[in-house]
């Protein structure tokens, strides 16, 4: 039952990594921001995955080509869906765009089907069309908000959909690599996303927002402790992925909901009306519906 400690444990990492994130929005820009997940990261990630090689010496890693698909894949899914999310974030309130984030467990049951061929029960599509149904209700803005909060829901949206690719794409990568040993499987993968993730960022923002990249390099101590927190979290979601299907690992990692909403409201004096709160209750049940076994 090791997986359950371990996406119980990345839930409140993942939303302190959030809160550090969304603060160097404003400097850094959303994809600057980005960046600090993934590049200050990267030396933790590559921390972790020394301990657990030196810990398991018959290690056997297989770098085939599904492999590198499902890394590419996913560190392309990570990378749009951070993004995504630190923009709701601005648009949305960060307890709104947190919940909103949480579709990436239908978008990802759905995207099984579609591409993977995986099978569903009905209990499963019911969940998707009750977590359809609660996204709707938090997402749909208020009369005097109808720009913002309809921008806010489909950055959210858009957010879940780049982490379903992720997950799919990270556990393909970790099951493809070296199947004996899931936790060696899952770090490793861990560090080649990073690596990737945080070179094209860099380079990408060097050529076209120099002035980003400043900013994170000021906001050093934020940007490390931002990183310190997303790598803990993303060793926790891989090793996970690695023991269990996604669908119980995001189920689990539910905690982060109320957690999120507890951090948006003592630190950034968001307060969620009561259409938000029924909405991300209606959102947590669908998703939870799409986990019955």
């Amino acid at each position: 039952m090791l997986w359950i400690f371990l996406a119980a444990g990345a839930a409140p990492l993942q939303v302190a990594r959030n809160a550090m994130q969304r603060g160097l929005v404003g400097d850094a820009g959303p994809w600057g921001a980005t960046l600090v997940r993934f590049l200050f990261g990267l030396p933790f990630s590559v921390l972790i995955f020394a301990v657990v090689a030196a810990l398991t010496r018959d290690a056997a890693p297989d770098p085939s080509l599904r492999f590198w698909i499902g890394a590419v894949a996913g560190a392309i899914g990570q990378v749009a869906g951070t993004g995504f999310l630190l923009m709701a974030m601005r648009r949305a309130g960060f307890a709104v765009a947190t919940v909103l984030q949480q579709s990436a467990l239908p978008l990802a049951a759905l995207l099984g089907w579609v591409v993977l061929g995986d099978e569903l029960a009905g209990h499963a599509w019911s969940g998707i069309a009750l977590a359809t149904a609660g996204l709707a209700v938090l997402s749909w803005p208020r009369r005097d908000q109808v720009e913002h909060g309809l921008a806010g829901g489909l950055l959210g949206l858009a957010a879940g959909a780049g982490f379903a690719v992720a997950f799919n794409g990270y556990r393909q990568a970790g099951l493809a690599l070296d199947p004996g040993h899931p936790i060696f499987s899952a770090t490793a993968a861990l560090v080649v996303a990073q690596l990737m993730q945080s070179a094209v960022l860099t380079a990408l923002l060097a050529a076209t927002r120099p002035q980003a990249l400043r900013a994170v390099a000021a906001s050093w101590r934020a940007s490390l402790a931002a990183g310190f927190f997303g790598s803990l979290a993303s060793a926790c979601w891989f090793g996970a992925l690695a023991l269990s299907p996604a669908g119980p690992v995001r189920a689990v990692g539910l905690i982060e909901t109320p957690i999120a909403a507890a951090v948006g409201h003592r630190l950034f004096r968001e307060r969620p009306s009561l259409r938000q709160w029924a909405g991300g209750l209606l959102t947590t049940l669908g998703v939870l519906m799409t986990t019955l076994g």
